[in-house]
């Protein structure tokens, strides 16, 4: 067959991409190319399986060391182990851009699979892989109706630039990655994750509007190679539904569904929705004694459940809890909740509960990243729990999943840009939310509790940060936003979006659609709700504490630091290690040296802590002639003088013609090791040694 290779330039940049025989089985590849950076996008749809009542996808991101010219991972084993947090939330970004283009009815497993083959250290395979999945879907047979656009867009000079290089997001105040789709002759937004430095919502929307010919640019290439390269799609076959079977099950729910879903608590409502879906699977039982597939019953009970809670929404602006489509549910905001953790904070909105501790480290408590696109260190963290009870389940603990990943990473976004810096706050932050009740947005809840606990523990955060849901709910024009989405709300609705940030801007986004797309206007007027919702939430956050506590929590480490001159490093480590063990053994305390001399010394006592800096700045200082020490002799040298330890790890030399007024023989005549005697400087010579 032979590989076909398509070729554009975009942004700058040449934009390859090759279809043909690296993944013969798969039903659909491609090897994209974009600089240096390339990936292998592969996907397969599995056979369909019987009484399936969802669309099993999944979608991988692999990372390759090899990408990158590295070898790494544990030294006995050396290859790659689980995926990394980046990886997963790569793969998460390009699942919530494709995921809505499969038909609902779909029920055959789909698994695409991006691979990083190459990296170049300047473009993001992210944005690069959701491309590349986007065009393998696109040629392949699997039904699926894309394509989709995605454009990283970044701020350089004060305007917007394409799929900028990591230096150049570096710099900007602005990292928007957006997926679109063609929509007659506009183009409509499918996906949107964005980090800003408190950026206004309308900077958002003008970055949206100016991308546009990107989009152009992609959707015409995309449609090219479709043209040459593209299979014609597998059918899929549903189930004809009985006319008699769905009038009986409409007939059976009548104003029940009413009475159960429109319930100010979901247990409530959760209660009577599954009492109306068992009695109505027995009353089918006996009105259809010879139905066979029971998950068509399911089917149609679900499907009515959702167009009623829609139709309410729409045409009476009802909410299941009563709420108006604007009002947020009520809040409650508490600090200082723990005694001994370091800060606390609990943030409640309606049934949505998250507690959020803070933990103050040493500055060598970072975590270690080792990866494909990152190698370094990470001082501050934030970590999101989602324990079964939240949910009234009971399932077993396993560690993170992609999802518990995912929304903890989104609020250490949000909360990035106002947190302080290692040169004013040199701990390293480790923030840890967990979920004690959930009924929607609890990644926005942990925003608010993990804000709540930094001004409780004292960091010197800028501005407190808050997060609100924002839903939707439409049909063909008609369509209502609602703030403060909750349970029923974001299953049945239409879209989930994010938004973080403090009273000045945007901090954080994050959409997801279940439909084809938004329209730019209904994305201005979710911001501008956003806002207000945001603005009430911080208003509630200060009312709890208006501004972060001027102490550290006593059982919190105290931190001091020390600048010394590069060159002395060595004198403050010691042979061996053996100054700054016996720094740390004496005194307890943690020890941190950077290549610019700068120390930090970390301790749970503030004496210790204060005399292991005075030690140190005793080892480090310059002597100078003429100054008067008390020493103690540390080793004889009977017929040349006595080495005598004036600070420590700082030696001199008494001549033998010095220890005493009068001509002796041998130094033991004088002084004895361990003696303690007083010395005056007299010189330093060239090579530092003092006599």
């Amino acid at each position: 067959m032979g590989q076909k290779e398509f070729k554009i330039e975009f942004g700058g940049r040449d934009l390859i991409v090759k279809v043909g025989d690296l993944a013969e089985l798969a039903n659909g590849s491609c090897l994209l190319q974009y600089g240096n950076t390339s990936v292998l996008a592969t996907v397969v749809m599995g056979e369909e399986k019987e009484n399936l009542d969802y669309f099993p996808l999944v979608v991988n991101y692999e990372e390759r060391y090899y990408a990158a010219g590295k070898i790494l991972g544990s030294r006995y084993i050396r290859r790659e182990g689980r995926p990394s947090d980046e990886a997963i939330l790569t793969a998460r970004l390009i699942d919530r851009a494709i995921r809505p283009r499969f038909p609902e009815n779909l029920r055959r497993a789909v698994q695409v699979i991006i691979t990083c083959l190459s990296w170049d250290e300047e473009n993001d395979p992210d944005v690069i892989g959701l491309l590349a999945a986007s065009i393998s879907l696109l040629i392949s047979d699997v039904p699926w109706s894309g394509p989709v656009m995605p454009l990283r867009v970044g701020e350089k000079d004060g305007k917007f630039i394409p799929n900028p290089t990591y230096i150049e997001r570096e710099k900007s105040s602005l990292d928007l990655t957006l997926s679109a789709l063609k929509d007659k002759e506009d183009f409509l937004i499918n996906m949107i994750e964005a980090e800003g430095n408190e950026i206004e919502k309308e900077k958002v929307i003008s970055a949206i509007n100016w991308a546009k010919p990107y989009f152009e640019t992609l959707y015409n290439f995309q449609n090219q190679i479709k043209e040459k390269e593209g299979r014609e799609k597998i059918k899929i076959e549903t189930k004809p539904i009985d006319p008699k079977l769905e009038n009986k099950i409409k007939k059976f729910l009548g104003d029940r569904l009413e009475k159960a879903i429109f319930k100010e608590k979901k247990e409530n409502r959760m209660e009577q929705i599954k009492e109306i879906k068992e009695a109505l699977l027995e009353y089918i039982e006996k009105e259809f004694p010879d139905l066979e597939d029971e998950s068509l019953v399911k089917i149609i009970f679900e499907k009515e459940v959702k167009n009623f809670f829609r139709q309410k929404i729409l045409s009476e602006e009802k909410r299941p809890d009563g709420r108006k489509l604007d009002q947020i549910r009520n809040l409650r905001c508490q600090v200082g909740l723990l005694p001994r953790t370091h800060g606390s904070g609990l943030f409640s909105r309606g049934e949505t509960k998250t507690l959020s501790i803070l933990t103050l480290g040493a500055p060598g408590d970072v975590k270690l990243l080792e990866g494909m696109e990152y190698i370094g260190e990470k001082r501050f963290m934030h970590h999101y729990n989602f324990p079964p009870y939240s949910v009234g389940e009971v399932r077993p603990i396993r560690g993170p999943g992609r999802r518990e990943i995912g929304h903890g990473m989104l609020v250490e976004k949000a909360l990035r840009p106002v947190v302080p810096s290692s040169e004013d706050f040199p701990y390293t932050i480790r923030i840890v939310s967990e979920i004690l009740s959930s009924n929607g947005s609890t990644s926005m809840g942990s925003v608010c509790s993990s804000s709540l606990a930094l001004m409780d523990a004292g960091v010197p955060i800028k501005r407190p940060v808050a997060g609100i849901a924002i839903g939707l709910v439409s049909e063909n024009r008609n369509y209502k936003i609602l703030t403060d989405i909750q349970g029923p709300e974001d299953h049945y609705g239409d879209m989930d979006l994010k938004v973080a940030g403090t009273q000045e801007g945007i901090t954080a986004l994050q959409m997801d659609l279940k439909i084809k797309g938004v329209s730019i206007e209904i994305i201005k007027e979710a911001l501008l709700r956003a806002k207000k919702a945001r603005i009430q939430i911080l208003n509630e956050i200060k009312k709890a504490i208006s501004a972060p506590r001027k102490k550290l929590s006593p059982y919190a480490p105290k931190i001091f630091t020390l600048q010394i001159e590069p060159e002395k490093i060595g004198e403050v480590i010691g042979p061996g290690g053996s100054v700054i063990k016996k720094i740390i053994d004496q005194y307890g305390v943690a020890i941190d040296i950077e290549e610019s001399g700068k120390i930090y010394v970390t301790s749970d006592s503030e004496e210790a802590g204060k005399k292991a800096i005075s030690l140190i700045k005793n080892i480090t200082r310059e002597i100078k002639v003429g100054e008067v020490f008390q020493g103690k002799v540390i080793k004889i040298l009977p017929d040349f003088g006595a080495i005598v330890e004036i600070l420590p790890g700082q030696k001199g030399l008494i001549h033998i013609s010095k220890l005493a007024p009068r001509r002796i023989k041998s130094v033991k005549e004088v002084v004895k090791v361990g003696d303690i005697v007083q010395v005056r400087v007299v010189s330093i010579d060239e090579q530092g040694r003092i006599n």
